[in-house]
């Protein structure tokens, strides 16, 4: 004799995805205002007026890692005074051109910041929290360096996040 079925409840709902939006529009020759309504920039395709397509990705992403570095760092209650973040993008030479090694350097001024803190914001940053970087191909090369109000440290190899399998 089977036993009625207990009642199960509903699975746990994933949370809904985040929708990005923005608008691309050609200005003329290599040229375009890119951007949500308001707060659009220009992109050259031809890398002549503006920063171009790549140089656009890269932007982002250092963009993308400095504010979780100065987010990650700020909890520590030390704050950074200043902050420089260089990128070196090497592609490949034939179509298409993608990226196959990045090397980032963080060129971070405060008084009271930790060498270790601020590594530890920059691998948690590409590891875990910056969206850009994790977009990016897995078998991208990445390789960063941390210079601590004017002391330079070695290059560290990093993994940009993946998802776990």
């Amino acid at each position: 004799m089977s036993s009625p079925a207990e009642p199960t409840s509903p699975p746990p709902s994933a949370p809904a995805p985040v929708i990005t939006r923005t608008e691309v529009t050609w200005r003329g020759e290599k040229l375009f205002d890119a951007g949500p309504a308001g707060r659009a920039h220009r992109i050259d395709g031809g890398a002549k007026q503006a920063p171009g397509p790549v140089e656009t990705l890269l932007n982002a992403i250092a963009t993308c890692a400095a504010v979780d570095v100065i987010d990650i760092i700020g909890k520590r209650k030390t704050l950074v005074e200043a902050m420089t973040v260089n990128v070196a993008a090497e592609r490949r030479p034939e179509a298409p051109r993608r990226v196959r090694h990045l090397d980032v350097e963080f060129r971070i001024v405060g008084a009271g910041i930790e060498r270790d803190h601020a590594e530890r914001a920059i691998q948690l940053s590409f590891e875990r929290y910056c969206s850009v970087a994790s977009s990016l191909a897995a078998d991208i090369v990445l390789e960063v360096r941390l210079t601590l109000n004017g002391d330079s440290g070695e290059a560290k190899r990093l993994h940009v996040w993946t998802p776990r399998t």
